[in-house]
């Protein structure tokens, strides 16, 4: 493993994701939170921090990492405790953030920290990035989802009720911070759902990794110390090596998207309601059935859309549509969704399909006919 610059231990893995003058570390390893002061202190020396969190992490990890900043000398502002779940990523939200971060006098080299999973650090990062008109920002992840894919890249924003993400700003953290022990607090559920990302990045475009995941999944979920901290490090490399040569999303990055379109769609039909369906099991869902459809449309053997299936129904996963709780879902609502997916393009729709797994790659001008009929046989069948 890569020895981390300055206050990270030798058992820890640094990976960087290298965009120039704004490159910046993903620091994994184990006991982090009582070193993030000094990891901050390090890299933003003299900055002031404001911590952005939700009601659920704060119980469990807000204290440690505030006295880590105290230990270190870092001067903190009040925290921003919000609401957890989905609906947080919000206008709504978004002002009350600002606000507390004007209020709290912080200035652009200052640092707003999120601590929480994907909804408190898309929603920080998207308040870093407007307040004065761009402030450093760094993530403490504390969901697998978070510490291997929405905390690293830049991708920040909220949810209009038109779709997920809709509004938004890349804005590159400072540092990211990923302790693998915060992740004993999760529950299956959202230990399941983080490792649906992580599963995406094989079958993206590294069937090794893959493969390695179908051999090792269960050291992964039960804690093994070596295993887990693999599979997240070999995340983090996967997205960063997409990051540092797409960093906007023009062409390859939108792979990352596997899964995603109609992912996206699943949250939005069912209202992110998170009773229903977590990030994490739409994406689930949505990879399954783009190796369906690409098998569908004669791209890909039936047998890796079968694999796929088994890999992730067996990490506890849904892989239909039909398994979400709840009123039944609508394929014409569905298709409303996807037509506000971001990859549309002058009214064509985009997806991401597969000639097999770790074979991944953008169709443009896809038949919403197809897609239409498809999604029906899935609602029915």
């Amino acid at each position: 493993m890569n020895m981390g610059m300055g206050e990270a231990a030798a058992n820890d893995t640094t990976v960087r994701v290298a965009l120039g003058e704004r490159s910046y570390d993903v620091v994994i390893g184990s006991g982090l939170v009582e070193r993030a002061g000094r990891l901050l202190a390090e890299r933003l020396p003299g900055a002031r921090v404001v911590v952005v969190t939700d009601e659920t992490v704060a119980g469990l990890h807000l204290a440690r990492l505030e006295n880590a900043f105290a230990q270190a000398g870092v001067t903190m502002a009040a925290p921003a405790v919000l609401p957890a779940g989905e609906a947080t990523k919000s206008f709504d939200r978004l002002r009350e953030v600002v606000d507390h971060i004007l209020a709290a006098r912080l200035e652009r080299a200052d640092a707003v920290v999120a601590l929480g999973g994907g909804v408190i650090g898309d929603l920080s990062g998207f308040a870093a990035g407007i307040v004065r008109r761009g402030m450093a920002f760094v993530q403490v992840p504390t969901s697998l989802l978070a510490q291997v894919d929405s905390s690293v890249g830049g991708k920040t924003g909220i949810n209009s009720a038109h779709g997920k993400n809709l509004v938004g700003v890349f804005h590159q953290p400072a540092l990211v911070i990923a302790d693998t022990d915060i992740l004993d607090t999760l529950d299956a559920r959202q230990f399941a759902a983080g490792y649906a990302e992580v599963a995406k990045y094989g079958l993206i475009d590294r069937p090794d990794f893959f493969a390695w995941l179908e051999e090792n999944r269960e050291l992964v979920f039960s804690g093994h110390g070596e295993a887990r901290a693999r599979a997240i490090a070999e995340s983090c490399r996967a997205k960063a090596e997409v990051v540092a040569a797409d960093e906007r999303e023009s062409g390859r990055r939108a792979l990352l998207n596997l899964g995603h379109t109609f992912g996206h769609a699943l949250e939005a039909a069912t209202g992110y309601r998170s009773e229903r369906l977590v990030h994490g099991e739409a994406v689930s869902i949505g990879m399954a059935q783009a190796f369906r459809f690409s098998a569908h449309l004669g791209l890909c053997e039936s047998v890796d859309a079968e694999r796929v299936a088994a890999h992730l129904s067996a990490a506890g996963l849904p892989i239909s549509p039909r398994a979400i709780a709840g009123e039944p879902l609508d394929a014409d609502m569905l298709m409303a969704a996807i037509a506000q997916d971001k990859k549309v393009s002058h009214g064509r729709l985009t997806f991401i399909l597969v000639r097999g797994i770790g074979q991944a790659f953008i169709a443009k001008d896809v038949d919403p006919v197809a897609v239409r009929d498809f999604l029906r046989d899935e609602l029915s069948s």
